[in-house]
């Protein structure tokens, strides 16, 4: 069998639910994707995949919501500035680098919930604290300043809940988390996966909550090229019920429960050619 890489994307509180959904649901008809050689979770999912590679059990961990709501520090979130750093990375007149610097600047500056306390709460929800040792967990944020992705794992003295947490760092909504001097914002402004960090992997499973969406930088060619390269992917996205079960918010923690409840439900449709390609079929 070959190395095996699970990618699990960006998609705020829901996107989180419908993914531990999803690999609870894949579970209960067999298919492990814990086991995979390679984790990489970009915001939502660097919360789903700490959980996974920490050996969560995973119907304690879809049980009670581990994402902060925006609306719990005494701020609310900046949503004029979070609607200008949006506006910014779907301009095509802008190069990307360019752009990812530019909501950089506006998270910077944005008036949101203190940074302590942000922590703080990832910190209390997360049910996993130690980076785990197989499979290898990559966790992705973006540079506020430089625009520049980083990758932290096990080997990178971060703990794992700043890590997170600095995944996790919606511009405008969250504040940037500051790691050695530097501050990083929501690895979701680069790429709603990351996908291209599992390359040199055999086989490749994503779960992308935000792949319906039209968004600049949706992750269709990431996989294409890995495609390309000669691995087997399969990239699965909410399908029509279950985004009308996750709602038009991503951040709404009312809706926790039902993404859960979908992900299970869309997992059983997909396990048997999930299960074909994770054993190493095509």
């Amino acid at each position: 069998m070959g190395r095996r890489g699970l990618v699990l994307g960006a998609g705020g509180i829901t996107g989180i639910a419908w993914q531990l959904g999803m690999m609870q649901g894949l579970l209960a008809h067999g298919v492990d994707v814990g086991n995979a050689d390679l984790v990489v979770g970009t915001s939502a999912g660097s919360v789903a995949g700490a959980i996974v590679a920490g050996k969560v059990d995973l119907a304690v961990a879809a049980a009670l919501p581990v994402y902060p709501g925006p609306d719990e520090g005494a701020v609310e979130p900046d949503w004029e500035l979070g609607a200008q750093a949006f506006q910014l990375l779907n301009d095509n007149e802008l190069d990307l680098g360019e752009a990812r610097r530019a909501v950089g600047e506006l998270a910077l500056r944005a008036n949101v919930i203190d940074e302590a306390r942000f922590v703080a709460g990832i910190a209390k929800r997360l049910p996993v604290h130690d980076w785990p040792v197989l499979p290898h967990l990559l966790i992705t944020a973006v540079d506020a300043r430089s625009g520049e992705l980083i990758t932290w794992d096990a080997s990178a003295q971060v703990p794992l809940d700043l890590a997170v947490a600095a995944s996790c760092a919606v511009p405008c909504v969250f504040p940037p988390v500051t790691i050695g001097g530097r501050q990083y914002m929501d690895g979701g402004v680069r790429s709603g996966t990351n996908a291209d960090l599992a390359a040199g992997c055999d086989i490749v499973l994503a779960f992308a909550p935000l792949a319906p969406t039209r968004l600049r930088g949706a992750p269709q060619a990431e996989f294409d090229a890995l495609r390309d390269s000669g691995s087997h992917v399969e990239l699965i996205a909410p399908d029509e019920t279950a985004l009308a079960d996750l709602g038009p918010y991503v951040l709404d923690p009312d809706r926790w429960e039902p993404a859960v409840a979908t992900g299970r439900r869309q997992a059983a449709l997909i396990a048997e050619q999930t299960a074909r390609l994770w054993s190493g079929g095509d």
